[in-house]
């Protein structure tokens, strides 16, 4: 069994050895593969990228909520935010700070 192990891996070196080392490399095909791309393929992967990050994966981007301030001044205030877990935060707000 040595010596068939021994064989096959003579014989594998000997592929290798026999490979062309001074032939030149393949080229990649442009913008597939390669170190370098244009500037416009480099800005148009980067605005994909950022598309994808801000809406992500085939949802539309989210609109910041506008009670979010009066949400944390509510949350702050601690008999404020246990009557926000009764009867809601916007009615909590209004009995508190006024109109909300």
């Amino acid at each position: 069994m040595r010596p068939l192990a021994l064989l096959a891996l003579l014989a594998l070196a000997a592929l290798c050895l026999a490979h062309p080392a001074d032939a030149e490399p393949s080229r990649p095909e442009p913008g597939r593969g390669a170190a370098f791309m244009s500037k416009q393929e480099g800005s148009e992967v980067v605005r994909r990228l950022r598309r994808y990050l801000a809406q992500g994966p085939g949802a539309p981007a989210p609109y910041p909520d506008p009670l979010e301030p009066k949400r944390e001044v509510c949350e702050l205030n601690a008999d404020c935010d246990e009557l926000a877990d009764l009867i809601g935060f916007q009615e909590a707000y209004r009995r508190f700070y006024g109109t909300a």
